[in-house]
Parts: structure tokens; sequence; C-alpha cells
């Protein structure tokens, strides 16, 4: 399964080139990541956030524009004993093309004790509904 947002670019997220700037990409995939979250009922409450972001990878493959309507389609491909990784699609709304394709690795974080935990059942039942290459 996977879970879909949907981004219209802004005027602020190119450059002087007229595309989408390198960096707006991670914000599209951070926003997916937040929304992903909240959809498996994690809202952004810093009392009871969990999670931290260990890595983070974006390969560009095409070019996007201002107020270019993009769907952000997020699966988990990997679910370890501590973290899981989410696997990001980044394409034209319209079109179905393929702009980007992004990776994260998301550690599950006691910030009480300061260290790696392990992933809980239920977060990992919630994660295999949207595995994609879960073994």
């Amino acid at each position: 399964m996977k879970y879909e947002i949907e981004v219209l670019v802004r005027f602020g997220e190119t450059d002087a080139l007229g595309h989408v700037n390198n960096a707006s990409y991670f914000i599209y995939l951070e926003e997916a990541r937040v929304r992903f979250f909240q959809e498996l009922g994690y809202p952004m409450d810093m009392n009871e956030w969990n999670f931290i972001l260990a890595s983070t990878k974006c390969d560009f493959l095409d070019q996007a524009y201002f107020s270019q309507e993009l769907k952000v389609t997020t699966t988990v491909s990997h679910i370890g004993t501590k973290s899981f990784t989410l696997s990001h699609d980044i394409v034209d709304a319209k079109t179905e093309n393929v702009i980007a394709r992004g990776t994260a690795t998301v550690v599950y974080f006691d910030f009480k004790e300061q260290k790696s935990a392990a992933i809980p059942e239920t977060l990992r039942s919630q994660l295999e509904v949207f595995g994609s290459l879960v073994k």
C-alpha cells in the first residue's frame, strides 16, 4: 500500500533557471514523512515524538517547475529492529512522470534515555501495511 500527498510547487521553491531548486525536494520529502506519521497516529507532539532522521537521499531524474502539481508517494522499503526506511517517489500529478526518488532512514528513539529503542509491535504492524519490499 502507498501513502500519497499532493504538492503544488510554489514560486519560492524555484531557482533562477525556473525549475525547482534541489533543496526543495527535501522539503517535499519531509512533508510526506510528517503526514505519513500523522496518518499512522503520531502527531507532531514533541512530548510524544519518538523518531529521528538518520539519513536521507534524493535522486533527481527530471525537472519540475513553478505551479506544477506533484504527488509524493511513500512506502516502507525496510523494517529493522530499531529503524525503518521510507521510499518516496515524486511524480508529475498529471503525467505520472517520475521527477525524483528519495529515501529516508528513520530511527525509533527514546529521548529520555537518549538512545535508539526497539520498534514497538504496534508501529511495526502499521509500517508493514505500507511495506513494498519488507522481508
